[in-house]
């Protein structure tokens, strides 16, 4: 996601936080310090209810941290590979691969809701326990907001509403009902699309009676509804590259440079050969190691482009999407770590044979996808 930034590994999987997730920590707080803690713990000093405030919305980051990291845990034990997790203003995003089965994806998708759920129950138990026990006011409406919050989120996640956890695992069931993964997809994007739009409804209505939350909640059903449409758009598209072998896609021959040269001999000499944005590397051995983009070449200071190689600003081999000529192409997207622009290298035997484009996609899928009816005009008499 961009405007993240790494911040460790949590279970071995890269973490990433997002700008706007302390801008969300900063407005849970002040919510809690001005108007949720002085109603349910009357009597504290403002310093208190800042601190318990402060608290409180690090607590639930941490539950939301807990909701994608069992996401993520699954699906690696299932055999998906995971790239990152991602904390936002919105909640979490787990990037990973496509399960290959309904029973894996229904896991997958009931393992974070269940987390929240359960830590929901955890946080609204400790609240009960430490305010009957100790009577600790402000700790235990702290607990309190926090359980209720999970419950909330864990909710709130089983609507049957891609790309919700629900709408997953309505899709799951979908898919092992009938059988047709693509289908199923569609129909969880579908009920996404309408969610997103009754939540955008509801948030508007909300604002226009004074409620602050509604702004929030417009932003979530905008977001619900366009990360569905995009949904429904793949399957469709995915659909009709279903049978495609990459060997069939793939742009060839290919425009490559030599890793070890200066980044100005490389706009110089390789550069004008190409029509892709971005250029393979050889190494000394002739096999692949890389890929380079044009733009980031040329975006380089031009009195540091002789001193830096082209391999110093490319991604290596191993951060790149590798297919062979005979894999489907359905397949490779499927895989982890498939991402904007897209550019998958395709290998026989260690040597570069080809490059898959989203444009290559394009083309093709138009050859594959339904024309469209053409609107039929009847004459009058």
């Amino acid at each position: 996601m961009k405007g993240s930034v790494p911040l460790g590994r949590i279970f071995g999987v890269p973490l990433r936080i997002h700008w706007s997730a302390p801008l969300l920590v900063f407005l849970l707080s002040s919510g809690l310090r001005s108007q949720t803690l002085p109603a349910w713990a009357p009597g504290q000093s403002d310093a208190v209810y800042t601190a318990a405030g402060l608290i409180g919305a690090l607590l639930l980051m941490g539950s939301l941290l807990a909701h994608e990291a069992a996401h993520a845990v699954t699906a690696r034990r299932a055999g998906i590979d995971v790239q990152d997790v991602t904390v936002w203003g919105l909640g979490g995003v787990t990037r990973m691969g496509r399960a290959r089965t309904a029973g894996v994806q229904f896991r997958v998708a009931a393992s974070g809701p269940l987390t929240s759920l359960v830590l929901g129950g955890l946080g609204v138990a400790a609240a009960l326990g430490t305010h009957d026990a100790l009577h600790w006011a402000v700790l235990s409406a702290v607990l309190l907001w926090t359980g209720w919050a999970n419950l909330l989120l864990g909710v709130f996640n089983l609507l049957p509403a891609a790309p919700l956890d629900g709408g997953r695992v309505l899709q799951a069931v979908l898919w092992w009902r009938r059988g047709d993964r693509e289908r199923a997809e569609r129909v969880a994007g579908r009920t996404g699309q309408v969610a997103g739009g009754l939540l955008v409804v509801a948030g508007w209505v909300e604002l226009t009676h004074g409620a602050g939350a509604g702004l929030w909640l417009m932003l979530v059903g905008l977001f619900i509804s366009m990360s569905a449409l995009a949904e429904v758009r793949r399957s469709i598209l995915e659909t009709a590259l279903r049978g495609v072998r990459v060997a069939e896609v793939m742009s060839s021959p290919v425009v490559t440079g030599a890793d070890w040269l200066t980044v100005d001999r490389f706009l110089e000499e390789v550069v004008p050969k190409g029509h892709h944005s971005a250029i393979p590397l050889l190494g000394f051995d002739g096999r692949p190691s890389g890929i380079v983009d044009v733009r980031r070449l040329s975006a380089l200071p031009l009195t540091r482009r002789a001193e830096i190689r082209a391999r110093d600003v490319a991604v290596p081999l191993a951060r790149c999407v590798l297919a062979s000529p005979e894999d489907g192409l359905v397949d490779v997207l499927d895989k982890g770590g498939v991402t904007a622009p897209l550019r998958i290298l395709v290998l026989d035997a260690g040597q570069l044979v080809g490059i898959v484009t989203g444009h290559d996609i394009s083309r093709i899928a138009q050859r594959r996808l339904p024309a469209p009816r053409a609107t039929q005009i009847r004459p009058t008499v």
